[in-house]
């Protein structure tokens, strides 16, 4: 039974990935210093099972809010269709979303930063990586790459 439940668990989780994988955009949460929440939807892009990236200025709300509090959110819905169920008389919606929670750190190392704006690249601009490489060239010293950890497997919930 036991098994049954690490393997139901693991499904769930590759679904949820899957979701932040196909949504438009991902909401990060977050904690300011003076304890209020903060969240905004941002591009983010997911390397493996439990680590996602982020760029970003090298100041700014995002970057206080981590250095006070590194423990983060991510929540996306990669379906949302609204519909009237005639034979019910009923209002509903579809949705395919997902929930994670990770800790946040800022990436130093250079080959983990161009890796992460790659993938950022590949998955928002396909088509113009050929100026991925001038790019790296002009900006990467002035761009912040945030790294969330997962700490935890994502979860996802949908309404077919």
């Amino acid at each position: 039974m036991n098994e049954m439940r690490k393997s139901k668990r693991r499904k769930d989780a590759e679904w949820a990935l899957e979701v932040f994988d196909r949504a438009p955009f991902t909401t990060l949460g977050m904690v300011r210093p003076d304890g209020t929440p903060y969240a905004l939807p941002l591009s983010i892009i997911r390397s493996d099972e439990s680590t996602f990236y982020f760029h970003c200025a090298s100041e700014g709300e995002k970057i206080d809010c981590i250095k006070a509090n590194p423990v983060v959110s991510l929540s996306a819905v990669s379906r949302c269709t609204p519909k009237y169920e005639t034979e019910k008389n009923n209002f509903t919606e579809y949705y395919n979303s997902a929930i994670a929670i990770g800790k946040a750190s800022f990436v130093e190392d250079r080959d983990e930063k161009i890796l992460a704006l790659r993938l950022l690249c590949q998955r928002f601009l396909p088509n113009f990586m050929d100026h991925f490489d001038d790019a790296i060239t002009r900006s990467l010293d002035i761009t912040t790459v945030v790294k969330i950890t997962l700490t935890e497997p994502p979860v996802g919930k949908a309404k077919p």
